[in-house]
């Protein structure tokens, strides 16, 4: 052992093959002890070198390579295929180890030794995992970034049309007290249109405000967003609103159903229930009126157009309670000092609404021209001083109902709408000629005026036409107005302009 050099450390070195030549030199080749093995193993390596120095750095790699455990030496060689074949997988197979490997509780699906294998292989051959890339697309889309998948269900999400609403929710309750409810369907943009109504009790309110939001005239009334006056109710002279219901269409627009102004039936449910009132007010018709006042001051501040329903032209004192409302409108609040989305309009504007007049269940002769015309200038003189934008923002004249008139016949032309009976098939038959030849007798008897689903739509088509005009001197998104609508509301409950109104009344 100790000849051959194997079990002595110091034997490889300079000093060894010193020790050899000089045992070579006095005697005849081939006769070393070492053997003839030997030599020739030796004098190749030193002809090829041609330097003892440059011997050194191939005798120091062999401790590395033999000082490799058996096992591994012997496992690495079937395992070869095996590798071979895992490469080919290996961006796979890498990126499951390390986008599982750093949370707690996950363990990697691949073996320790090809993954190991793997990471090896990659260095060698310079490729890159392109994983990492649909990581960063996957970035913020919550639990889907961890599937390592992108799903297209997930990712069209905010390209979808917002849920459409089945039915009506309130915004002020019965108790006169805001709801939340209505904020869970608003979204962050500005693209909006409120439309607000106000009445006397039974005109139509609800059925109105159903065929411009989502109804039609063929459709039953009890599958409305807003819900009409049962035939029940009917019969008693009740009211079926209450408070002001909400309702948004997919389109962005704003509907709100309210009360009826001065409604006889609430006054009576007060006096024959005991129910009791505010503090601050004595009888029970003055917390009606005050009720009233309250919806209306508040819709002209938080709507772009106000719609005011009547069924017979006219009643003098809805008139005069439209300009106390007005009086008692909560003011426009001012723009902030350092108001970024001011639109650029003065501070001491104030903001007034559009006010479109509706004449629901109208007769033939007041689709006249000559009537029509008496109506309009009636209007204009009775809401003369008002600062509400009650003309120049619709027009019957621009939906073809009087081919034959021009612009100019109305001289003073008004937001003045008129809208007759909603027929039905038993009202259809009536107005049916009754008698004269077989063949006019199918034909329709004279309405004196188009069918009443035409002018719906020529109606809702206007009403969604309008200008959409800033409320306040900052622009407002959807959920914005929501927090401004609640803010005025509460002013408006707590105004001092209306309690002292109300100590006058009493």
């Amino acid at each position: 052992m100790s000849e051959s050099g194997h079990s002595q450390p110091g034997l490889y070195g300079q000093g060894r093959r010193r020790r050899r030549r000089r045992d070579r030199d006095p005697g005849p080749p081939g006769q070393n002890l070492s053997g003839p093995s030997r030599d020739r193993d030796y004098v190749p390596r030193e002809r090829r070198d041609g330097s003892e120095e440059a011997t050194g750095p191939l005798l120091q790699k062999t401790p590395i390579i033999l000082a490799k455990p058996p096992g591994e030496r012997i496992s690495s060689k079937p395992s070869a295929p095996a590798t071979g074949a895992a490469s080919l997988e290996k961006p796979i197979m890498l990126i499951k180890t390390r986008d599982e490997g750093g949370k707690p509780g996950n363990t990697p699906d691949v073996p320790p030794s090809a993954s190991g294998a793997g990471t090896v292989k990659l260095e060698r051959e310079g490729q890159r995992p392109t994983q990492p890339v649909y990581q960063i697309q996957n970035r913020g889309m919550g639990s889907a970034a961890s599937g390592g998948a992108v799903d297209p269900v997930i990712s069209q999400t905010k390209l979808l049309p917002p849920e459409k609403m089945k039915h009506s929710i309130k915004l002020v309750d019965d108790q006169m007290n805001w709801c939340d409810s209505a904020m869970e369907y608003l979204r962050d943009q500005t693209d909006m249109l409120v439309v607000g109504v106000i009445g006397l009790q039974g005109t139509g309110k609800s059925t109105i405000m159903s065929l411009l939001s989502a109804n039609s005239p063929e459709e039953d009334q009890r599958a409305c967003v807003f819900r009409a006056q049962t035939q029940e109710i009917k019969e008693r002279a009740g009211n079926q609103s209450s408070g002001i219901d909400f309702y948004i269409t997919q389109e962005r627009v704003i509907f709100l159903d309210t009360q009826p102004i001065l409604s006889p039936s609430i006054l009576d449910h007060l006096i024959n229930n005991d129910r009791k009132l505010p503090p601050e007010y004595n009888l029970p018709h003055t917390y009606v009126e005050m009720q009233s006042l309250q919806i209306t001051a508040f819709l002209f501040t938080v709507c772009h157009v106000v719609i005011v329903i009547q069924d017979w032209f006219t009643d003098i004192n809805l008139y005069r309670f439209l300009q106390t409302a007005e009086m008692l409108k909560p003011s426009t609040p001012s723009a902030s000092h350092d108001s970024t989305g001011s639109s650029g309009a003065d501070d001491g504007s104030e903001y007034y609404p559009h006010i479109v007049f509706l004449q629901n269940k109208a007769r033939r002769e007041e689709f006249c021209p000559r009537n029509l015309k008496k109506m309009h200038m009636a209007v204009d003189k009775l809401m003369a001083h008002s600062h509400l934008k009650y003309k120049g923002t619709l027009s019957m004249m621009d939906c073809n109902i009087f081919p034959g008139l021009s612009r100019d016949y109305l001289e003073a032309e008004v937001n003045l709408f008129l809208l007759p009976m909603m027929e039905n098939d038993g009202e259809d038959a009536l107005t049916r000629a009754g008698s004269g030849p077989p063949l006019f007798s199918l034909l329709p008897g004279y309405r004196g005026h188009p069918s009443f689903s035409s002018l719906v739509s020529k109606f809702r088509s206007q009403i969604l036409a309008m200008s959409r005009s800033q409320l306040s001197h900052t622009i407002l998104t959807e959920k914005n107005w929501f927090h401004y609508a609640a803010r005025i509301w509460d002013g408006v409950k707590k105004s001092s302009a209306l309690s002292e109104y109300s100590r006058l009344l009493s």
